[in-house]
């Protein structure tokens, strides 16, 4: 990944990292479940909307909701959430070993302001689901041959998942718009612009090089079978 404004961004202000911060959300994430239960007897309704970004509370001055919609889980099954916040902190963890902590830092913080800027556009409610997505997305990209274990005993390999995932999200877009829901189909448009920040140079540069090696082929064919368009067989 070549983004050379990210590395002058590090060497100024790299010191300011928050080093393993999947490790927090992903601890957020449980006991978030777990307060849940003991404050809300399981209503999952309560604690989303007590913490999600919805942006006519942030105006009205409940501006925490700018960060503890990062928190809230995918799931509140007590028996999930474990592997689920398990998942999010080896992804994370991955991304770091492979990045550095600042530009995990600022993969997550784009995906956060994006959100935020999605949020008050549409006014609509949002929680983290998507950015969530967009670092499972990422971890795809860059480990692609590794496997995880579907249902706990099948091996997948996770640019398969990926795949699927990209694909899923493309399709929610369109569902989302062509049923009205503007407001949904956001939320899945700017996680997609927050992967494709980092990751469309890669892509524009690899579609590049397969438009050259098809030319490359096709010069040297040409070359060594000057015949092959005059019909000499």
């Amino acid at each position: 990944m070549r983004m050379r404004w990210l590395s002058r961004l590090e060497r100024r202000y790299g010191r300011y990292a928050v080093s393993n911060l999947t490790m927090y959300i992903a601890a957020m994430n449980i006991a978030i479940v777990f307060l849940t239960y003991i404050l809300f007897r399981g209503n999952v309704y309560n604690t989303v909307y007590a913490l999600a970004l919805l942006p006519e509370k942030v105006l009205q001055g409940q501006i925490w909701r700018l960060v503890t919609f990062i928190f809230l889980p995918d799931d509140y099954s007590l028996l999930w959430i474990f592997f689920s916040a398990y998942l999010t902190y080896i992804i994370g963890a991955s991304l770091e070993r492979y990045w550095g902590t600042f530009k995990l830092n600022v993969y997550i913080l784009t995906g956060v302001l994006l959100t935020i800027l999605g949020a008050f556009v549409t006014g609509a409610g949002y929680t983290g689901y998507y950015i969530n997505l967009s670092l499972f997305l990422a971890f795809a990209t860059l480990f692609p041959e590794h496997e995880f274990l579907l249902f706990f005993f099948l091996p997948v390999k996770v640019k398969w998942l990926g795949l699927l995932d990209a694909f899923l999200l493309i399709y929610r877009i369109f569902d989302y718009i062509s049923g009205g829901a503007w407001h949904l189909a956001a939320a899945v448009i700017v996680a997609l612009l927050n992967y494709l920040v980092f990751f469309g140079g890669d892509f524009i540069n690899w579609i590049k090089m397969k438009r050259q090696v098809a030319r490359n082929r096709k010069r040297f064919f040409d070359q060594v079978n000057p015949y092959r368009n005059n019909r000499y067989y």
